[in-house]
């Protein structure tokens, strides 16, 4: 019985270490959820209306904690009315995640691929959205498509945007190296700031990046600029190198792996309007 004593005492040892471990990480995947919501200035009213009433019980102050006391109920209300929408989105996000998900972005073969069709497209102006899924499962979104489980080719992705088929209209979704699905309903962007120019297109690629963690691939039909869509934001009008790193970047690592050198390459093809426009 010696080595199970053993076994005991080094796990009570080690136990202290998991569980803070386990804490740490549990409170940065909250903060990260929080911070692609936009709930952090949620938090923050939270934390500084907490603050205020800390302050008026340190001071005694009657008055004030009597109406706070008073008012809390329907702030509680108020806040879930306000942000509601945010509220919504981690909910969804909670719910499709998949902490375990295999890799699925495609290589960098496919993405010249897709790059390459949405170059011969944007020359003929026509449209082009194409989404790449991340961690969050968008099974929700294939369903609303036609089930294609293709291989990826630029002709057949040129097929399928250049005519008035019935699935140019829609986006296409790759995953796991594959063309899985085509004519797919997007949800379309809830922010208010939108450049008008931009078509139902560019606003359900930005809805897509917000309910999301998806890469979405843009083409406009009327200017015929290549775009990419990421965490609410707009990367318009990249040329068919850009728009092939800026994928393989959000795709590898998400937004933090953009390097210095290729931010500074990124920022001479990117439109001004995106930091006013597009900014969270």
């Amino acid at each position: 019985m010696s080595w199970i004593q053993q076994i005991q005492s080094l796990y009570d040892i080690a136990r202290p270490m998991v569980d803070i471990a386990i804490l740490a990480f549990l409170l940065y995947k909250a903060y990260e959820l929080l911070l692609k919501t936009q709930a952090l200035s949620m938090i923050k009213g939270a934390g500084f209306l907490a603050l205020v009433y800390g302050v008026a019980v340190l001071l005694r102050l009657t008055t004030l904690v009597w109406i706070l006391n008073v008012l809390a109920p329907g702030l509680l209300v108020a806040v879930a009315i306000v942000f509601q929408p945010e509220l919504r989105k981690i909910i969804l996000r909670l719910g499709q995640s998949e902490l375990f998900r295999p890799n699925s972005k495609p290589n960098l073969g496919h993405l010249e691929s897709v790059v390459t069709a949405a170059e011969i497209l944007s020359q003929e102006r026509r449209g082009v959205l194409v989404v790449f899924p991340r961690k969050i499962n968008l099974k929700n979104i294939i369903d609303t498509g036609t089930r294609l489980n293709a291989e990826i080719s630029s002709s057949l992705i040129v097929a399928i945007f250049q005519f008035d088929g019935p699935l140019h209209d829609g986006a296409m979704v790759i995953q796991n190296e594959r063309i899985v699905a085509a004519g797919c309903f997007l949800p379309l962007s809830e922010q208010q700031d939108i450049k008008k120019s931009f078509g139902t297109r560019h606003r359900a690629s930005l809805g897509m990046s917000e309910q999301s963690d998806a890469v979405v691939l843009v083409v406009s039909e009327e200017t015929g600029a290549i775009s990419v869509a990421f965490d609410g934001k707009l990367y318009y009008d990249l040329s068919p190198v850009e728009a092939t790193r800026k994928l393989s970047n959000l795709l590898e690592h998400g937004k933090r792996s953009l390097d210095a050198g290729y931010a500074n390459t990124l920022d001479t093809g990117v439109n001004a309007a995106e930091t006013a426009l597009f900014k969270k």
